[in-house]
């Protein structure tokens, strides 16, 4: 991360360290046998303690050395792994979270609450027979290790990222005997000499029964930066104690001249060029951290660059000057590239989101003491960062429902004839300019009976007033509306589904619900990719100028007056055989003015797989495409469902962005007004 403030990486690569244990913790949850997630989680936690010791987190150091020994024993075959094991490692994770927080004071109490589960567990453990392990016999090999002669260079600005080598010292005397020596070799003349940088280097002779992976484990958080040598100490074979090792797993860095050569069979014999240096591994695709601030500042400058490009492109198009005009295509094309460029650095896979959901099932599952499977789709789908944000915390209420209201208990289900283990679904899907989330379960369904009677007592509708089953069961989102029998620590005090649906709208999303009795509800969310700049279609309507979603239109034709006059009355034309509804938006919109002679119609999908999801918009003229930056509306218009926001055109004017979804809604609500008169 850039701003030069070691500790602040620290913290960003700590959260992200937490968030990848917790995941390996419930991948292995479900596979307590999978040795490489045993591995994934004591690395995590090893490195998380190591860290947190060089950057002065001692609390966080102390009590995750309590986990990583937990786990250092099970990778190493003396416990086994149990849910007990990994309930506690969980929560554990919180407490570490927490620990990290310097603003709010850990609770000292819950976490020796987690240490004493930590321990119940693992000595519940030590009466079952410890898990399987491979023993990898050498009868031939001549003499076996008794400790380790170790050479290593740290890299040089280790101290700027707050690295300390005595930290690292420490931790290998942890494993045994050792003696230390310092190598100043490598220290440059005093006119050269940079106080930031570490010229040192360290001779460590180690004895005892350590592994390999042991010592690697100490500089797992700079072993890809530094320069490691390890060799193996001998003793006789008579007098050493029968070893159990797995086998290294990646080469390391050929011995220095005074050290004793490895006793290595023929067939294992370093060649001739093994004096070279190491084979370096594959790196992994290198990532900078860039404070999400300075994108949407720089998402900013674009948006002002295109507004600019736009006002060019019209000078230049009203200029007979043909060098302007080739001056204003490049860099029209040039803004494209980079507008194109930006919304790329901003777009995340859903599975960043998805991904938090289940710690979160698992926790309601113990909570509520029923069997829940979550299932994920779709989860490649990108999506703009900021809506990913602002999208978690109505799901997570969301998915907190459909645990505790929809899916039944076990024995419940199971009476249903349903299997005993209650699914949600979560899916994600891009359709044009938006992306479709459904948050699925498969238990009892909404109850549309007490629905009503809960609108009707909480005075939100009349004793038999009539409403479509989209109407009625939007009623759940009304402010502290709730149909539960009872209030649980998860859900029923009616407090939530209002956010939810204020929060879905405010990112120009819709929310829809579909339930059936018995066999579940779904909930759909539709959002739009990005809220910053979108290709639009310029309309003129009247004298006002609009913008449609390009995404969102499928092809545009002709109306004529003719046509126009003859189609008054059922706003329907027929398209390739097919029966295509269509909204005159001079009418929507009340401008006043005369028809163009020359109308048209934009035909715009509303994301569903048939064509009964195509719709017509009705425009007098159609300008051209328009690379559209979303300005906000003011709070004053911001109750104008049908509009989406607003744009600056070239000339200076503003074009309002329609908000295609909206306008389809409002434009049956006035179809069905027009019928009932």
């Amino acid at each position: 991360m850039s701003g030069g403030d070691p500790v602040a990486a620290f913290l960003v690569e700590a959260g992200d360290l937490l968030d990848q244990v917790e995941q390996d913790l419930l991948d292995l949850g479900r596979n307590l046998q999978d040795d490489d997630l045993i591995n994934a989680v004591f690395r995590g936690l090893h490195t998380l303690k190591g860290s947190g010791a060089m950057f002065g987190f001692d609390g966080l150091a102390s009590f995750t050395h309590h986990c990583e020994t937990a786990f250092d024993r099970v990778r190493k075959g003396k416990a086994a792994a149990t849910p007990e094991l990994v309930d506690a490692i969980l929560s554990a994770k919180d407490h570490m979270a927490a620990l990290l927080d310097r603003d709010t004071p850990a609770d000292g109490a819950e976490g020796e609450a987690i240490l004493g589960r930590l321990r119940s567990a693992m000595e519940e453990d030590s009466d079952q027979p410890a898990a399987a392990v491979v023993v990898v016999e050498t009868p031939s090999a001549p003499a076996a290790s008794v400790g380790w002669s170790i050479r290593f260079y740290l890299p040089g600005g280790c101290l700027v990222n707050g690295l300390n080598p005595l930290g690292l010292l420490d931790e290998l005397r942890e494993l045994g005997e050792a003696e230390v020596a310092v190598l100043r070799d490598r220290l440059p003349a005093l006119a050269e000499f940079d106080p930031t940088q570490c010229y040192f280097g360290w001779d460590v002779t180690l004895r005892g029964d350590v592994s390999r992976s042991d010592i690697e484990d100490v500089f797992m958080f700079v072993i890809d930066d530094m320069e490691l040598q390890l060799e193996p100490l001998h003793q006789s074979t008579a007098d050493a104690d029968p070893i159990v090792e797995f086998p290294p797993e990646a080469a390391i860095a050929p011995a220095a001249s005074h050290l004793p050569a490895p006793p290595h069979s023929p067939s294992q014999a370093a060649p001739a060029s093994s004096s070279s240096p190491a084979p370096t591994k594959d790196r992994p695709v290198e990532n900078v951290r860039v404070p999400a601030e300075r994108l949407d500042e720089l998402m900013d400058r674009v948006g002002e660059l295109v507004i600019v490009q736009s006002r060019l492109s019209q000078i230049a198009h009203h200029d007979t000057n043909t060098a302007l005009r080739s001056v204003s295509e490049d860099i029209e094309r040039l803004i494209s590239e980079l507008r194109d460029t930006m919304m790329v650095l901003r777009m995340v896979p859903v599975s960043t989101l998805f991904g938090r959901f289940r710690r979160l099932v698992h926790d309601l599952a113990h909570e509520t003491g029923k069997s829940i499977s979550l299932v994920t789709e779709g989860e490649s789908t990108e999506l703009d960062k900021t809506v990913i944000e602002r999208l978690a915390d109505p799901m997570v209420h969301l998915i907190r429902n459909a645990c505790d209201h929809g899916l039944e208990t076990p024995d419940l289900r199971e009476a249903a004839g349903k299997p005993a283990t209650g699914e949600v679904r979560l899916s994600a899907l891009q359709a044009g300019g938006e992306v479709i989330i459904k948050i699925r379960d498969n238990g009892r369904g909404m109850d549309r009976d007490r629905i009503r009677a809960k609108a009707e007592a909480n005075g939100l509708i009349q004793p038999g007033q009539v409403l479509s089953d989209q109407e009625l069961l939007q009623m759940i989102f009304a402010p502290g509306f709730s149909t539960a029998a009872e209030v649980t620590n998860l859900s029923g005090r009616g407090v939530g589904m209002d956010v939810v649906k204020r929060t879905i709208e405010s990112l120009r999303g819709t929310i829809d619900i579909a339930t059936q009795p018995g066999e579940g509800s779904t909930i759909t969310l539709r959002i739009p990719l990005t809220l910053a700049i979108i290709d639009g279609l310029l309309v003129g309507v009247g004298e006002g100028r609009y913008v449609i979603p390009l995404s969102a239109v499928e092809e545009c034709i002709e109306l004529s007056l003719e046509e126009d006059l003859r189609s008054r009355g059922s706003s329907l034309i027929k398209l390739r055989d097919r029966l295509v509804p269509f909204l005159r938006l001079r009418e929507v919109f009340a401008t006043g003015t005369r028809p163009d002679t020359f109308q048209k119609i934009v035909v715009i999908g509303t994301g569903t797989a048939n064509d009964s999801g195509r719709v017509g918009l009705v425009v007098d003229q159609i300008i051209g495409n328009h690379q559209t930056v979303i300005k906000s509306m003011s709070p004053l218009h911001k109750d104008v469902a049908t509009i989406a926001g607003a744009t600056i055109l070239g000339d200076g004017s503003v074009a309002l962005i329609l908000d295609v979804i909206q306008l389809i809604a409002r434009g049956q609500q006035l179809e069905g007004q027009q019928q009932a008169a």
